[in-house]
């Protein structure tokens, strides 16, 4: 460690939120370029290898076949699939000498299925899988938890290119096969959870999920039986109808109720009685969206469902010149635009909602009799306790960190690009894909995350920058002999680390060592003139002490 570039900081940045971005630039792993943009200094970077190397190994034993596709891209490929608009401002853009347009690189598919369809004339050069790990951009407004959120990323992502649906399926099995090998091997807790595909297109999506309190995705999982999902997936369970036969709409006087609070509050009745309509925009259209009153739309489920087009709230203007709009008595009932509903809003239920009347509400509006869905949708915020899919038990929900991604994308990129090989009986055949991303640099953040302690970081041996910490602790001699053994120990093929600084106190150095997060730290003490050392155990804290050849046979084993 005397010729390492290396500088632990005993206080972590004032901007640092999250456990892993504090720990990460304390213990010398990173450092900030920029908003968004970070350096890996020597720890970092071997750490990030061995997530490389894991990744790479499992990819290699399903048939996957690395490359390298440039960052810099042309934008018309994005052009002709329609995500350059879907991803908006997230795209970073530029323009060569000669006007030419270009994007630093979000995802690759559009890359990947130019390369196939200039490769791949015949069935016989299918199925394939390609992979790279590459970096990545996105301009992200806000960057923010240190490597979790950045604007430039390291990635792996990998496609295959299959002539059947089966073989499609075959090839998503292979990877989900290998993702749980790898996270495993990571030693990530993890969970495998249902997902939408959004902007990636697509059938079938898988996540994998990293339970962490910094995580910005939430899931739920179900006590009882193995269901779990990420929120904007979950189904609805729709109780049953109410046979209760329902009496007229009935017109209600209701001054100054124009919230879900003050309505259920004047007529004395539960917030679920009441029927909610949000008012939103979907490609500039204004849309209702009906939800029970005690519910809350979730908005990012909605953009999902409804993914590419552009959801947005309506503002005050959009009420301009649309008097069958009365902000804040809006019902459903003689509408003059598009109605999506969740599902608990099931045809024969009747709810008290807006009369589009100012102060005026009405009683037993009953779906299917009073107003119809145009589309229901599953767009409420998911609560705990809500049924499960699957066995009916309350869900409970948790934070978690997304690091792999698996999609069976079917031919929406095929299509685009015409990617057609010949098939065995001499007619095209159109390709059909899928996509398997793996956030590298994301994951040794999430397992900062998940691992870390009081102390600092505390690494799964296979990811950890080395196997042995050894500290000097004390004066020369106790160098000489710490120098020693990481001689021995790097001969018999053991990664590490030896912290021979002088001037540093012991002290300082056990405190490093404990931030740093080698699993196993080996101290050179006070009794190194014995040829006795300590060991000791980064994980659970226990010491033994051992000669050093006890401690060598021990480690080297």
């Amino acid at each position: 460690m005397s010729r390492m570039l290396l500088k632990t900081l005993r206080d972590a940045p004032a901007d640092a939120e999250t456990a892993s971005h504090k720990l990460l630039v304390r213990a010398g792993y990173v450092r900030r370029t920029s908003a968004g943009v970070w350096t890996w200094l020597p720890l970092g970077k071997r750490v990030l290898e061995n997530v490389t190397r894991i990744v790479r190994e499992e990819m290699d034993a399903i048939g996957g076949q690395e490359v390298l596709l440039p960052a810099l891209l042309p934008r018309e490929p994005y052009e002709v699939t329609g995500r350059a608009g879907e991803y908006g401002d997230l795209l970073f853009q530029l323009k060569d000498r000669k006007g030419a347009d270009y994007v630093l690189g979000p995802t690759h598919e559009e890359i990947f299925t130019q390369v196939v369809k200039d490769q791949a004339t015949s069935y016989k050069d299918l199925p394939v899988i390609l992979y790279q790990i590459q970096t990545k951009y996105r301009d992200e407004a806000r960057p923010r938890s240190g490597v979790l959120r950045g604007r430039e990323f390291q990635m792996k992502d990998a496609y295959s290119f299959d002539t059947t649906d089966e073989g499609l399926a075959e090839s998503y099995r292979l990877h989900r096969e290998a993702y749980i090998k790898i996270f495993t091997r990571l030693g990530f807790d993890y969970r495998v959870v249902s997902a939408v595909s959004g902007a990636m297109g697509g059938s079938a999506s898988e996540e994998f999920l990293a339970p962490a309190a910094a995580g910005e995705d939430t899931f739920v999982d179900c006590p009882k039986c193995e269901y779990a999902a990420n929120t904007e997936a979950v189904t609805t369970v729709v109780p049953p109808a109410d046979a209760t036969a329902h009496g007229p709409l009935e017109l209600l006087d209701t001054p100054d109720t124009p919230t879900i609070e003050t309505l259920a509050a004047h007529l004395g009745v539960p917030a679920s009685a009441t029927l909610k309509n949000l008012l939103v925009k979907v490609d500039g259209e204004i849309t209702g969206v009906g939800v029970p009153g005690d519910r809350e739309v979730d908005l990012g489920k909605l953009a999902e469902h409804l993914a590419p087009a552009e959801v947005e709230l309506v503002t005050a203007e959009d009420f301009e010149g649309r008097p069958d709009l009365v902000r804040g008595y809006v019902g459903p009932q003689d509408r003059k635009f598009p109605y999506i509903a969740d599902p608990r809003v099931a045809p024969g239920t009747a709810w008290i909602t807006g009369a589009n009347e100012p102060g005026k509400h009405a009683r037993d509006v009953v779906c299917g009799r009073d107003f119809e869905v145009d589309r229901y949708l599953d767009v409420v915020v998911v609560e705990p306790g809500d049924p499960c899919p699957e066995c009916g038990a309350g869900l409970e929900i948790g934070r978690a960190i997304e690091i792999g991604h698996i999609f069976q994308l079917g031919r929406k990129y095929a299509d685009a690009f015409q990617l057609d090989v010949l098939g065995q009986n001499g007619k095209p055949v159109r390709v059909t894909m899928g996509s398997y991303g793996i956030g590298v640099s994301r994951a040794v953040a999430a397992l900062a995350e998940q691992t870390a302690d009081e102390q600092g970081l505390c690494w799964p041996r296979e990811v950890a920058p080395a196997d042995v910490h050894v500290v000097a602790a004390g004066k020369a001699a106790q160098t000489e002999l710490a120098l020693e053994i990481g001689d021995r120990l790097h001969a018999a093929g053991v990664r590490v680390l030896v912290d021979d600084r002088t001037g540093v106190s012991p002290g300082v150095k056990f405190t490093d060592a404990e931030l740093i997060g080698v699993p196993t730290i080996l101290v050179v003490g006070r009794r190194a003139g014995e040829g006795v050392v300590e060991l000791k155990d980064r994980r659970t804290g226990e010491r033994e002490e051992l000669t050093v050849d006890e401690a060598l046979a021990r480690l080297t084993a």
